[in-house]
């Protein structure tokens, strides 16, 4: 047998597991000690081939509705893996890392602090560094930490968790201090031609994020982590209707960013395997 990839919704893995019993193959899924995250192993190695190609297919699309009737057609009811029905703050931390949580909880609580004591003293201490605050380097990247609405902050904030907790889990917590960090300096830095110090929010690395998700899924997709399509196109339209001065120069240079990064990190893996 070997070990085709790992994914992190035991529903989905079974889902692909179904189909590609419709194909003639045998998929079989096996805990991996991890929450939530599950292995799906080939018995007949001579088919690994086949499943590579549909597994491009199903990453790109999982929530085709192929595989949810395969799951109708050959799906079984008697699967040792529970899922969950809700989500919670238990499924919130076992779905994430310890990076995903602080960075969300950090927004709140600045969130929070904004309405409580003042936006202008928040961004007195936060903001992006003006000509005389450049040796303050927690200002390069705290900036991302400040929302200035409640659409604001929950639309990040939903985007951060479901991407970053996919780099986090799949990859390791250093890649996406790593991505955090390039993005936050690099968008900040694009947007402040713009705005000056006048801005704030984590969309600029959400975009790195998307970019760097979105293209792995494409090129590796036995990483585990990917983002829908549809999501990229929503991305390309706002971005075609947003200006410079409202975001839209921190969320171009996030997103070319994201792709860099991604780029050089799966063809250098696929390099060296």
């Amino acid at each position: 047998m070997i070990n085709v990839t790992s994914i992190s919704n035991p529903r989905l893995a079974q889902a692909f597991i179904d189909y590609m019993a419709t194909q003639g193959v045998h998929l079989v899924m096996r805990p991996t000690g991890e929450p939530s995250v599950v292995e799906i192993w080939l018995e007949d190695d001579n088919q690994l081939t086949q499943v590579e190609q549909e597994l491009q297919h199903f990453v790109r699309d999982p929530l085709n509705a192929r595989y949810q009737a395969a799951s109708w057609q050959t799906g079984k009811s008697d699967s040792p893996f529970k899922y969950r029905t809700h989500l919670d703050w238990n499924a919130l931390k076992t779905q994430s890392g310890p990076m995903t949580i602080t960075v969300l909880a950090l927004c709140i609580l600045v969130y929070l602090g904004m309405n409580i004591i003042g936006g202008e003293q928040i961004m007195l201490w936060l903001a992006w560094p003006n000509s005389t605050q450049y040796l303050e380097l927690w200002r390069w990247v705290s900036y991302a930490l400040m929302h200035f609405s409640l659409t604001h902050i929950l639309f990040n904030l939903v985007l951060w968790w479901y991407l970053g907790s996919q780099v986090e889990r799949n990859i390791n917590t250093g890649k996406l201090f790593e991505i955090t960090i390039v993005s936050a300096f690099f968008s900040g830095w694009a947007q402040s031609l713009y705005s000056a110090s006048h801005f704030g929010g984590l969309s600029g690395v959400i975009y790195a994020l998307l970019g760097y998700v979105w293209l792995t899924g494409e090129i590796s997709p036995h990483r585990g982590i990917s983002a829908p399509r549809g999501l990229i196109v929503i991305t390309a339209i706002l971005l075609f209707f947003s200006s410079p001065s409202h975001g839209s120069a921190a969320h171009i240079s996030g997103l070319i960013i994201g792709l860099l990064m991604g780029l050089w990190d799966n063809l250098r893996k696929q390099k060296n395997q």
